[in-house]
């Protein structure tokens, strides 16, 4: 809000469809995705790419988040898989933190930034709101999971809120 730049969003370019994230870290696809933007439209652009890191599952799922459970499923496929792997786990051992790489890209720049959310899986999905693995990740901070909050709550502490007052933080030391 505090920048004057005008904000686009995929919607206002339908032809770009999916991109393909072939990178093997969250930084790779996020500028993959950032480069793949600039270069169709011309335009500075700015990407994400998020991941759900484990402790006790070595760091999976990862880059894998959206497709834990296999390509073409649903954020539930991808819980129950999830709450299955880790039902042997002590809660102790639990940890794990939600991380978002942001990255920018215009024609003489690139940057990028990152957010971290650090937490734990729950045995059982608990709330309503949110998506994906919302319903198990219990924040360390507030102590409820991210579908327990409301989404003021979750945007204050989330690991995309923190890349983004970031991102933010960068756009406005260039833009000036």
């Amino acid at each position: 809000q505090d920048l004057d730049i005008k904000i686009l969003s995929l919607d206002n370019f339908p032809k770009i469809g999916e991109i393909e994230e072939t990178g093997s870290t969250l930084l790779e696809n996020s500028f993959i995705k950032a480069r793949t933007v600039s270069a169709i439209t011309g335009k500075a652009a700015i990407a994400d790419d998020t991941g759900l890191e484990v402790d006790a599952l070595n760091g999976a799922p990862g880059i894998y988040s959206a497709r834990y459970a296999g390509i073409n499923v649903s954020y539930e496929d991808n819980v129950r898989k999830l709450l299955s792997e880790m039902s042997s786990v002590a809660d102790e051992n639990r940890t794990a933190r939600f991380r978002t790489v942001m990255s920018f890209h215009s024609l003489n720049k690139e940057f990028w930034t990152e957010g971290f959310a650090e937490g734990s899986i729950t045995r059982k999905e608990i709330g309503n709101g949110g998506f994906g693995y919302d319903p198990v990740f219990r924040s360390k901070q507030t102590g409820k999971t991210f579908a327990e909050m409301t989404t003021q709550e979750k945007n204050k502490i989330s690991h995309r809120g923190v890349a983004i007052e970031k991102m933010s933080q960068f756009l406005m030391k260039i833009i000036k």
